[in-house]
């Protein structure tokens, strides 16, 4: 797992959701799937620059921890808690390498995670290493691209993402170029994990309770572009969530 293609981004990761698909969908609607987190600690993997950490901490977090492998967005994610401090910690780690911690979490967070892990070992690993840091029926949401997405299909260039194969396969599946549509576009290559690879790996690792959840256009997005600008969004949804108890 390479955290330099994400040290290159930086910064400009956080514009990330100012993209349609990002403001109008996947962040309502993984926000809506985590619910209420007051009074909860929560384990955020992957955290990127920290969207969702702050996001939850402002929500209610007693207690927040980021982690994610790149230096570079553990900086910018740190540099913005300082400039707003609202209590969040990071650190720089490696989910298939993650330390104990002194107290389990009631909610871990994915998002855009597994499909880092080069193969299939290392996707049950990094479950493994989630399932022991939460507590006895504590959750677990994860965001991914959807493994049924049709790349052949509708695309969502329209509401601010490309994906397309880059024509190379890994064990738990094909690898894709993702491209958000800012200005320089940012891409980055990631693998695109069969169903089963999820949910075998997860329940190895002890999760229950496996559940798909589809990501909707929110109130906002429809008045916004009109319903049928949608159309397509719909017709080839390119990302899906999953929920699951320890």
């Amino acid at each position: 797992m390479s955290a330099q293609q994400y040290d290159e981004i930086g910064e400009a990761y956080e514009g990330f959701k100012a993209l349609p698909l990002e403001q109008y969908s996947v962040v309502p609607g993984f926000l809506a799937l985590v619910g209420d987190v007051r009074g909860k600690s929560v384990l955020d993997l992957a955290c990127g620059t920290g969207f969702y950490s702050r996001e939850f901490k402002r929500r209610g977090a007693t207690e927040l921890l980021g982690i994610d492998i790149s230096g570079e967005m553990v900086a910018v994610a740190q540099a913005l808690e300082e400039r707003d401090p609202l209590g969040v910690r990071y650190e720089v780690g490696d989910a298939s390498e993650l330390r104990a911690f002194d107290e389990r979490f009631d909610v871990g967070l994915a998002v855009q995670l597994l499909n880092y892990a080069e193969d299939i070992a290392t996707t049950e690993r990094m479950c493994r290493n989630v399932h022991r840091s939460l507590k006895p029926g504590g959750e677990f949401f994860l965001l991914n691209q959807s493994p049924d997405f049709d790349f052949d299909g509708p695309t969502p260039e329209k509401y601010g993402f490309r994906s397309v194969l880059t024509g190379e396969q890994v064990e738990t599946g094909p690898k894709v170029r993702t491209t958000a549509l800012l200005d320089p576009p940012v891409s980055f290559v990631a693998n695109l994990p069969r169903r089963e690879v999820y949910e075998t790996c997860l329940r190895a690792a002890g999760f229950s309770e496996l559940t798909w959840v589809p990501l909707t256009v929110s109130e906002a997005g429809v008045r916004e572009f009109g319903a049928d600008h949608w159309a397509d969004y719909h017709a080839n949804p390119p990302l899906e969530m999953l929920r699951c108890r320890v």
